[in-house]
């Protein structure tokens, strides 16, 4: 999308809001719903927006934009090791109440200017703050969330970019958001966070659909609906490889 494109929808969206608060975002996203196929490799949403004003903007310090993508939840047992008699085994677990299969942070300026810890505990916009972990009755019940906020990290599922918001003038903003491969099927949300001395201003939220189609959509429901069909047409078609490649050895010796 060029710079002259985005532009021009920015201005459209402003012009196109209602009466709005003295602050407020108008903000929209490149991509309605993702669809995942045979060859999905990955995708990337644009999200862009500006800021409507209908009064003079307060002296209370510099406006930022914080952006989150968040996928579905899920339960997650982390499990920690320790050397015991030469071997690595597993020694205690937690069990992570719910933490999101996928979440991304952007923001126009370091997350320690743009909110405030108190806007962070009431909106939930951190990492950390998007993982529940209660009644794990384990002192270092913080290392094991730690643990596994690094290890989704790694893994690109859990992405923090401060800084990766492009913010011009105080009125008009865009970035752009990775999403890996391996997507989890489900709803994800855009959240889009207008701050101004750490204060949340306004909040844009947006749902995007994240569904799989065509043969991946096929197997995705029978694995779930009818496992035990699966099942067999799994064993079926496991047998019926092994056949035809032994008949292709015989057939190349012979």
């Amino acid at each position: 999308m060029t710079a002259g494109r985005l532009f021009a929808m920015l201005i459209a969206l402003v012009l196109a809001a209602g009466p709005l608060r003295a602050e407020s975002v108008v903000a929209g996203l490149s991509q309605e719903a993702i669809s995942i196929t045979t060859d999905f490799d990955g995708s990337e949403i644009l999200i862009y927006g500006a800021v409507r004003r209908d009064a003079p903007p307060p002296g209370t310090g510099p406006m930022q934009v914080v952006i989150t993508v968040e996928g579905p939840d899920r339960s997650v047992t982390v499990r920690r090791k320790d050397r015991r008699f030469g071997i690595w085994i597993n020694t205690d677990a937690s069990e992570i109440d719910a933490a999101p299969t996928f979440y991304a942070v952007q923001s126009s300026a370091p997350m320690a200017e743009a909110l405030s810890h108190t806007e962070d505990l009431r909106h939930r916009v951190t990492i950390p703050m998007a993982i529940r972990a209660v009644g794990t009755g384990l002192l270092d019940q913080d290392r094991f969330t730690e643990a596994l906020i690094r290890l989704n990290l790694e893994d690109d599922a859990y992405q923090l970019n401060e800084g990766a918001v492009r913010f011009r003038e105080e009125v008009l903003f865009d970035t752009s958001v990775r999403l890996p491969a391996n997507l989890t099927e489900g709803d994800y949300r855009a959240r889009i966070f207008l701050t101004r001395g750490g204060e949340v201003v306004d909040v844009y939220e947006q749902t995007i659909p994240v569904r799989k189609v065509g043969l991946e959509r096929l197997i995705y429901r029978l694995a779930h609906e009818n496992p035990l069909i699966y099942g067999i047409l799994s064993l079926l078609i496991a047998v019926g490889a092994g056949w035809m490649a032994s008949a292709a050895f015989r057939y190349m010796r012979g």
